[in-house]
């Protein structure tokens, strides 16, 4: 049972991986998308591995919005210098609480990996 958890696990990450290096080069979903709340249709239960991609589709979309403010205080499109200023940090905020996830889902693998089988 533990060689088949470890593959799921392993399973998931790799799929995770791969839509966060998608994600890198084109978002695949827009801002509608966020927070509707997908299931696994396999099982009909909760997906940890679709709550990961919506939670790296938020994180991009933050940074997207931090980056269009940004972009129009600095062409005098717009005077929101707070308001750029404070989407940038929440921008940042989101990346690092997504790491600090990531880090932990991580160590838990390590854990789950070194449990005898």
């Amino acid at each position: 049972m533990g060689t088949e958890l470890a593959g799921l696990i392993r399973a998931d990450l790799a799929a995770l991986s791969n839509d966060a290096s998608r994600l890198a080069v084109a978002p695949s979903i827009d801002a509608t998308q966020l927070g509707q709340g997908h299931t696994n249709a396999d099982n009909g239960g909760f997906s940890f591995a679709q709550s990961m991609k919506d939670a790296i589709a938020g994180v991009d979309q933050d940074q997207h919005v931090a980056n269009d403010k940004m972009a129009a205080v600095d062409s005098g499109k717009s005077d929101d210098l707070v308001g750029a200023m404070l989407s940038s940090q929440q921008a940042s905020l989101s990346f690092s609480m997504l790491m600090q996830v990531r880090n932990k889902v991580m160590g838990a693998v390590d854990e789950l990996l070194k449990l005898p089988v």
